[in-house]
């Protein structure tokens, strides 16, 4: 048997991303430290979930992978390919084996077009097939297979519910046959009930179409749900990295333990007491010198304001960027 390690199908290596927000023209820059030095690898098949609070860098995260974006520094390589220096012709082809899927599809939704042709939109812009009638077939295979009723092809945006309009985003995503959904806060807006069938769905066309994703949410229930890994970020960083089991047994960075002692109810191994984070996130624009989260972690030390740690290992593909984590 070949011990040879498999090429990831997505790696991230160094994202890094600020954006200047200074305002006035001879001004100073005024940097937002929203994405830094963000490293990890998914496998095809797999899912990856990323979390934080709003402001952790999550959406910017998924536009750095998708190219929509530009790093200031680091590298993203799809099935080996460096996303940020491939050529247009190969770009283009790219683009439609990486899709994303939004938290409110209705925005992203004409309310003058009627659905059936919002799905057929992206197959005929990206040249997916031709001809009216394969093309409608197209559309109502997608329908049915999200779990709506062909016939809604010649019904417009507000006539739908939250979570159909949700399907019909994901419809509107599979119809160019991608290999790769990001999906950025998709059930948020979403009653429970109907989350649970959006994720279900999600779970479903995962199996069947063989979809890796990566999938991006401020709530950890949620996360733990859908996810194989997860990655957890804070202020623009990764500060763990590791098995979904794994990471639920054994969290090692405080911010961590507080996440997941918010789920209400949880079935773990961690204390059950919840974990009160106290003051406000950092400004993004000035970063914490030392550990990022050390103006509000429960466990700091005196170094923790000054010493920056680094992602280190502390078990078979566990991460964690804690001093304390690491004694």
């Amino acid at each position: 048997m070949s011990t040879k390690q498999e090429q990831p199908f997505l790696e991230a290596k160094g994202l890094t991303k600020h954006f200047n927000v200074s305002h006035k023209l001879f001004s100073k820059p005024v940097w937002i430290h929203a994405v830094d030095d963000v490293s990890f690898a998914v496998q095809r098949g797999e899912t990856l979930g990323i979390v934080g609070e709003s402001g952790s860098g999550k959406s910017t995260l998924a536009r750095l992978l998708l190219n929509l974006i530009e790093p200031n520094a680091g590298s993203v390589r799809f099935k080996g390919v460096d996303l940020f220096s491939m050529t247009k012709s190969k770009e283009s082809t790219f683009r439609r084996e990486m899709q994303m899927v939004f938290q409110d599809p209705y925005a992203s939704l004409n309310p003058r077009i009627k659905i059936g042709e919002a799905i057929a939109e992206p197959i005929r812009a990206n040249r997916v097939m031709d001809g009216k009638s394969r093309i409608e077939a197209r559309v109502a295979e997608l329908l049915e297979m999200v779990g709506l009723s062909a016939d809604v092809a010649h019904s417009y945006p507000h006539e739908f519910s939250g979570g159909q309009r949700q399907r019909i985003g994901i419809a509107r995503a599979l119809g160019v046959s991608p290999e790769f959904l990001v999906c950025d806060e998709v059930v948020s807006a979403l009653d429970v009930s109907i989350q649970s069938q959006i994720l279900n769905l999600f779970a479903e066309l995962k199996e069947k179409l063989g979809l890796t994703y990566i999938f991006i949410s401020h709530d950890f229930s949620v996360i733990r749900h859908v996810s194989d890994h997860i990655l957890v970020m804070y202020l623009g960083e990764a500060v763990e990295i590791a098995p979904v089991d794994e990471l639920f047994q054994n969290p090692a960075h405080p911010y961590t333990r507080a996440l997941i002692s918010a789920i209400p109810e949880p079935d773990l191994d961690v204390a059950s007491e919840k974990i009160i984070l106290e003051g406000d996130i950092p400004s993004a624009e000035a970063p914490p010198r030392g550990c990022r989260f050390s103006t509000r972690c429960y466990m700091a030390r005196e170094e923790c304001g000054i010493r920056h740690a680094e992602m280190a290992s502390i078990g078979e593909n566990h991460l964690v960027r804690c001093s304390f984590a690491l004694g």
